[in-house]
């Protein structure tokens, strides 16, 4: 890969981009990840297995592509710019968690707000390509009960598709039922290392469950209603 920026910051002022304060501060905007990075990233993400999201190790050597992209994302010059568009004064200070998600199934994608501990998450979208339906398609929403009362379009996670949000009381968000592919980054800026660690413990827990019992994981999904919600 060359030396040049593969996330492209000019694209998050651009004319076609969305930034939203009301009910909450959040960004969408469109063709973030340089193209030609999309067969390096689509190698990366065979080393993801398994359904939702996934621990991500930092300075992973197996995975170049999503660490250089992680990376760029998360340093200092990025991260504090695009704080300053969602009102959060240098967002760098903030350590970072990130997750990486090969494959979902329908009990993901609930409505909710994400954790108090977290300041402001990012969502990195590389589907090479999608199917148009909208199961799958992140919703921005104004209520915790209607997957329907969203604020802007759905966003499809087709590649470089990428959204950054602050958290608040009422930052819901969630996409409806949706099985299969759906390649996405998540990059969170929490309060402190401690939840990191905490998190992380977790998310590790969380993994082998799912290697334990994804075929009952998946059968839950199954029934999952379409208003479906876990708030935390």
């Amino acid at each position: 890969m060359s030396a040049t920026h593969i996330f492209r910051m000019d694209r998050i002022g651009a004319s076609d981009t969305i930034v939203v304060r009301d009910p909450f501060p959040f960004i969408v905007a469109t063709r973030t990840v340089a193209e030609d990075l999309k067969p390096a990233l689509d190698e990366d993400f065979k080393h993801f297995e398994g359904t939702g999201y996934l621990p991500y190790a930092g300075g992973d050597e197996t995975v170049p592509a999503v660490r250089k992209l992680v990376d760029e994302i998360t340093s200092k010059e990025v991260a504090d710019a695009l704080g300053d568009k969602l009102g959060i004064d240098r967002l760098s200070q903030y350590p970072t968690l990130v997750t990486v998600a090969r494959n979902f199934n329908r009990r993901h994608g609930t409505i909710h707000t994400d954790s108090k501990s977290k300041i402001a998450t990012a969502l990195v979208y590389l589907n090479d390509s999608w199917n148009g339906e909208s199961g799958g398609c992140l919703r921005m929403l104004r209520s915790a009960d209607n997957i329907d009362d969203t604020v802007v379009p759905e966003v499809p996670p087709v590649f470089g598709n990428f959204v950054i949000f602050r958290r608040t009381d009422n930052s819901f968000h969630g996409h409806l039922p949706f099985e299969g592919k759906r390649h996405v980054i998540q990059i969170a800026w929490v309060v402190s290392q401690a939840e990191i660690d905490r998190k992380e413990k977790r998310g590790h827990l969380s993994s082998f469950l799912k290697g334990v019992f994804g075929s009952f994981d998946k059968k839950v999904g199954a029934g999952r209603g379409r208003n479906a919600s876990h708030l935390k």
